[in-house]
């Protein structure tokens, strides 16, 4: 009898046995996966995170702007990585008087490495007509004034038009070129551009060089 109770007691686990590991395995692999696929879907959005997002994208995007509009003499602004972006279509007389007013200026053959190599001359620009600069003073990042007809005059003898800074002074004649004796160490930026046509500038990469 106690042997009967024994292989009875014995016996349930032995003839269980296989039907248990088999559930133990079921569980087992069921868990791993369900597991594993947490971790995939927690991995996704971790790892899109690493991409830019649109938004992130476009602000360090090209921008293309149509120019045929632009009047001799005005002046547009446009945003790129964030930034006020001028464009100036110059008058013949404007880029004449560029010569006039030289011994004013801290560094007018833009010798100092801060723009493109085709920004180093006298009107900073690929064609003379148009200016393409960044509108932020090199000093502390305010946004210069456009003065025009005359009205930079009152800040730089002898000089009609410009872009003068109202925050502590700095003054820039009509190739962004920076005067003495202001705060402003250097001349305003030209950013990196080039002409796809006679009417139309993408600003943020330049033309390569055959």
């Amino acid at each position: 009898m106690s042997n009967v109770s024994v292989d009875a007691g014995d016996s349930s686990p032995a003839q269980g046995q296989p039907q248990n590991n088999n559930r133990r395995r079921f569980l087992t692999i069921a868990t791993s996966v369900v597991g594993a696929a947490g971790a995939v879907g927690a991995a996704i959005p971790f790892v899109a995170s690493w991409n830019p997002s649109a938004k992130a994208k476009a602000a360090g995007a090209d921008v293309e702007v149509d120019i045929s509009g632009i009047e001799p003499g005005q002046l547009i602004r446009v945003m790129w990585r964030s930034k006020p972006v001028w464009i100036v279509r110059r008058t013949p007389e404007l880029l004449a008087a560029l010569a006039a007013h030289e011994d004013q200026l801290k560094d007018p053959n833009s010798e100092v490495e801060q723009q493109p190599a085709f920004a180093q001359n006298q009107w900073r620009s690929i064609k003379e007509e148009y200016l393409v600069l960044v509108g932020i003073c090199t000093h502390l990042g305010c946004s210069p004034q456009h003065l025009k007809d005359g009205a930079m005059e009152q800040y730089a003898e002898g000089v009609a038009d410009g872009f003068f800074c109202p925050c502590h002074g700095s003054k820039f004649d009509m190739a962004g070129r920076v005067f003495s004796n202001v705060p402003a160490p250097s001349n305003l930026v030209v950013p990196p551009y080039q002409f796809v046509d006679d009417n139309t500038i993408i600003i943020g990469s330049e033309a390569e060089v055959a």
